[in-house]
């Protein structure tokens, strides 16, 4: 203990970092009667996904969220079977957007490894300036104020920029600033700026993360900060839920998406473990 006293924030970080994987590990390989006793505290759990159902919101030129039921029922025996089939977009509800969405030769859903989708939340609160102006783009010194109380980022975290915008979902009108299917010139939402973009990459962070349907503001035609992102190799976590509950720092939060081989994205099921 008191040499983590001496330790720089950013040695320290990659402590807890490799300790909370190390934690899940022990977790998933406990014997039954450890697993009465979990190590982690299930009220400290926040869930940070949307459900997927006829409410979800996709982007205006995508096909919507299906869900079908092919048998479901009893039998002639009087036995229950269920079965449904989905289909879906990669990018809607709560989704990852994988490096190559956006960059030529970067990994694929299934390529990203494990322990990048496991890290430290660093919250970085914007809504304030998101309810004065729905275009509002995250800037380098939004970015700055959270170092100057808690530390420069590092390559442990996974960014989460906090806008308020998920006090309006499912409301596609309030939420994507249109209702209207196709209608992408009338997305307007909150994002992140190139130069913050360039910031976190320069920082090197695992991931980040967004309570908007896109890190690039909804008026966003060139999506620089896709570009810069994917480019640097980092993934991005949107339409995030329940934003609200976290703490700037301290928690540590796992984004399990869905095992596709080459894809550019997928449905994503992220918590949070408070500390």
């Amino acid at each position: 203990m008191a040499e983590s006293l001496t330790l720089p924030k950013q040695v320290i970080r990659k402590r807890v970092d490799s300790m909370c994987v190390f934690t899940a590990i022990l977790i998933l390989s406990a014997p039954l009667a450890a697993q009465r006793h979990p190590a982690i505290d299930p009220t400290k759990v926040i869930d940070l996904s949307y459900p997927f159902d006829n409410s979800t919101l996709y982007w205006p030129a995508s096909p919507p969220f299906a869900w079908n039921k092919d048998t479901w029922g009893k039998d002639a025996q009087g036995k229950w079977y269920a079965s449904a089939t989905f289909t879906t977009s990669e990018h809607g509800g709560t989704h990852i957007d994988s490096p190559i969405h956006f960059a030529e030769g970067q990994p694929g859903t299934a390529d990203i490894a494990v322990r990048q989708l496991i890290g430290t939340a660093a919250v970085i609160d914007v809504t304030t300036q998101a309810s004065r102006n729905p275009d509002y783009l995250l800037t380098t010194a939004d970015l700055e104020r959270l170092e100057s109380r808690h530390g420069r980022l590092t390559s442990g975290d996974i960014v989460l920029i906090r806008t308020g915008w998920g006090k309006r979902w499912p409301d596609a009108k309030s939420y994507l600033g249109t209702a209207k299917r196709g209608d992408t010139a009338g997305l307007r939402f909150p994002g992140i700026s190139e130069p913050a973009a360039r910031q976190l990459a320069a920082r090197r962070v695992k991931g980040v993360g967004i309570d908007t349907a896109s890190i690039d503001y909804g008026r966003s035609k060139d999506f620089l900060a896709h570009r810069v992102l994917n480019g640097a190799g980092i993934y991005a976590l949107e339409n995030i839920a329940n934003l609200d509950r976290l703490p700037e720092t301290g928690a540590t939060l796992i984004a399990l998406p869905v095992k596709i081989a080459g894809g550019s994205g997928g449905p994503v099921r992220i918590i949070a473990i408070l500390p």
